[in-house]
């Protein structure tokens, strides 16, 4: 079982192991789209991404796929082995998500054939 609590803290997080069971504390960078009629919620830190009709279930949405994420990559025993392939950095016993420098816009015309 997964909690994840203190989302709003940018890039400040934790990951405890208590009695088997995992807390996940964090601010992860996220990035929500549209997409035609869909909303798309993509997180770098964690490579993940999932969608919805709407903004709001976007957003509860991808809080229940790094509900699930986590829980996974803990059972299978992979947690420290993903998160560093992923790009994380483990200081002392917290790991540190890659931080994302910038996320633009960037217009650009060119041709093609």
């Amino acid at each position: 079982m997964i909690d994840c609590k203190g989302l709003q803290k940018k890039f400040n997080f934790n990951i405890i192991n208590i009695m088997k069971k995992v807390i996940f504390e964090a601010g992860l960078p996220i990035t929500i789209f549209k997409e035609g009629k869909s909303y798309v919620a993509y997180s770098p830190a964690l490579n993940l991404s999932t969608s919805a009709p709407t903004y709001e279930k976007a957003q509860s949405r991808f809080t229940e796929a790094v509900k699930i994420f986590f829980d996974e990559i803990a059972n299978m025993g992979t947690l420290d082995q993903v998160l560093s392939d992923l790009g994380w950095k483990k200081v002392k016993s917290n790991w540190r998500p890659p931080v994302v420098v910038s996320n633009y816009v960037q217009p650009m015309t060119f041709s093609y054939a």
